[in-house]
């Protein structure tokens, strides 16, 4: 008889192999023996003073980081803990209700602003990704909260002060990285439009086979800048100088990266990393990102300031809209979306 739960977390218990719609051909597995594990993988940056006299040296560090690693964590980010720990507490309570619970907002309907769903686009995909997912549109928070779940009973009041603690922290970030490239601090604000926060709840239940799937395929954030937040369980790899590099958790910190579209503002001088998420034997896993957005019809373009005749816009003009279509639509591990928007390679001869 065929298996018919729809949720790899229901799927995943008991069994000791991985369903062949999981399993990765050779050539595209994680090769997870090969990666690389550090303490200080990416930077760690102490937000303590951004809005004091070291100003300029914490501006600089982020503006480094965003240029040479694509991803950084923070510390001291003014985020308080007990609602850090709120958050992680209330995702995996909503991950242990009841099947039939959970399954009540289960859609492959991409435009719905709340929905369950598992591995990345269902529709389009021919391999799956062992990932079950909560997706929440969060901004502005009174047009979504009454549309999440109510169950757990704390979740609306958990998750809504964790957006709108993120939000502040987001948008310090985007100031000092406006200014790290030498532009008015309120540059990024303005160049998103009526930015959107969009969040997933990504769970990683145990997988019996880790060696075989990923969590999530290589891909990089197509939107503008990304919160991480995850538990104690590692999980996170980025590529750098064409090695995995793990980046393990470190408590009461966030991860930051960079996405396209601040690749794109930047004119190149800022990358989107390539990253992926990996799964494990004995324990399930939680993530959380955060992802801010441009409006769908926003204009994505280099920033003036950053454009002359020794650096030429690297990328055309494009809305965000048309932009995300194309990412979600050709799925995840087929290279970067962005090189689809690159200029002409004559208009950089020029």
């Amino acid at each position: 008889m065929a298996n018919t739960k729809v949720l790899v977390t229901d799927l995943s218990s008991g069994i000791s192999r991985v369903p062949l719609n999981y399993v990765r051909p050779i050539s595209d597995r994680p090769n997870l023996l090969t990666v690389q594990s550090s303490d200080h993988s990416i930077p760690i940056i102490d937000l303590q003073d951004l809005n004091g006299p070291n100003h300029s040296n914490i501006v600089k560090e982020i503006g480094k980081a965003c240029e040479h690693d694509g991803f950084f964590q923070v510390k001291n980010h003014g985020i308080p803990e007990k609602v850090i720990e709120s958050m992680l507490k209330v995702s995996k309570e909503f991950f242990q209700l009841p099947e039939g619970e959970r399954l009540k907002i289960y859609s492959t309907d991409t435009s719905k602003t709340v929905r369950l769903s598992t591995s990345f686009n269902v529709k389009t995909e021919t391999l799956a990704n062992w990932r079950d997912f909560l997706r929440l549109h969060c901004y502005p928070l009174q047009d979504y909260v009454h549309e999440w779940p109510s169950n757990p009973p704390s979740f609306r009041d958990d998750v809504a002060q964790y957006c709108t603690n993120v939000r502040g922290l987001t948008l310090r970030l985007l100031e000092a990285i406006s200014e790290s490239l030498g532009l008015q601090s309120d540059y990024m604000d303005k160049a998103l439009h009526k930015h959107a926060q969009h969040m997933a709840i990504n769970y990683y239940p145990p997988c019996p086979q880790p060696e075989l799937t990923y969590g999530l395929p290589i891909h990089t954030d197509p939107n503008a800048i990304t919160i991480l937040l995850q538990d104690d369980v590692p999980g996170l790899q980025v590529l750098r100088n064409g090695k995995w590099i793990a980046v393990n958790p470190t408590p009461n910190t966030f991860i930051v990266n960079i996405g396209d579209q601040i690749e794109a503002l930047s004119n190149g001088r800022y990358q989107s990393v390539l990253h992926r998420a990996v799964v494990n034997r004995n324990k399930d896993r939680i993530s959380i990102p955060t992802f801010y957005c441009p409006s769908p019809n926003t204009v994505i373009r280099p920033a003036e300031e950053l454009v002359d005749k020794e650096h030429p816009a690297l990328y055309k003009s494009f809305t965000y809209g048309e932009y995300y279509s194309k990412f979600w639509n050709r799925g995840l591990a087929t290279g970067k979306c962005l090189d689809m928007f690159r200029a002409p390679e004559d208009n950089l001869d020029a």
